[in-house]
């Protein structure tokens, strides 16, 4: 007797099932997309308050439920950079350039790169960024590390031009002043360095200057 009430209930449940679902087909993307907005929420606020295996979950939980989100797997790769754990990093960032190829998923999948000293690989990433994106100071600083490193001076000092002329600042001066140094240009190294003192405002006073650009991980 007991077996068969338990078999009417739960043939009443799934009856009332298939006419909610029948009544409203539409609701359950909807309600799919308040748990993706949910799970979002978790992974940025624990990624800010540093509870990067909270964040990691809920970035992992969204994957499964949409295994090509680009931005799951951009925001994935900037927690394991952050924990140093590159060649998870790489994966990911590879992953989010492929199936949304974006200036940022290509920056930072140069800046890993850079990390991991794969020179060559790091300029491709950043040469692609810029192809896409070159109104940025710090994807021409970013590229212009990478040609320092390969030897390619003369490169190098035109991508910190390009920065300079983005962004003027005591950091975009700096970079461009040493590469000068570099290049053995005594001339244009003096005029840098008088645009450098301009920048210091007299009788010890503290200038207020713009936030300097860093080839930062973006989100």
């Amino acid at each position: 007797m007991f077996t068969l009430v338990l078999i009417l209930l739960f043939a009443a449940v799934s009856a009332y099932s298939l006419h909610t679902y029948q009544k409203d087909p539409d609701d359950i993307p909807h309600r799919l997309g308040n748990r993706m907005a949910r799970l979002w929420d978790v992974a940025q606020v624990s990624m800010r308050e540093g509870k990067l295996m909270r964040s990691e979950k809920a970035l992992l939980t969204i994957l499964k439920i949409d295994e090509k989100n680009a931005a799951a797997y951009n925001r994935l790769g900037i927690l394991y950079a952050k924990q140093k754990e590159y060649d998870d990093a790489i994966d990911c960032f590879e992953i989010a350039s492929t199936l949304d190829r974006t200036a940022s998923s290509l920056h930072n999948l140069g800046l890993i790169y850079f990390e991991t000293d794969s020179y060559e690989k790091a300029g491709i990433a950043f040469k692609q960024a810029l192809e896409l994106e070159d109104t940025l100071a710090a994807r021409h600083i970013a590229y212009a590390k990478v040609l320092e490193r390969q030897g390619k001076t003369e490169e190098m000092v035109e991508r910190l031009e390009m920065a300079v002329s983005i962004e003027e600042n005591q950091e975009t001066l700096g970079l461009l002043k040493k590469a000068y140094k570099s290049a053995g240009d005594e001339t244009k190294e003096k005029a840098i360095d008088k645009k450098l003192r301009t920048l210091i405002t007299p009788s010890g006073k503290k200038r207020r200057v713009r936030k300097p650009v860093k080839a930062v991980i973006q989100s």
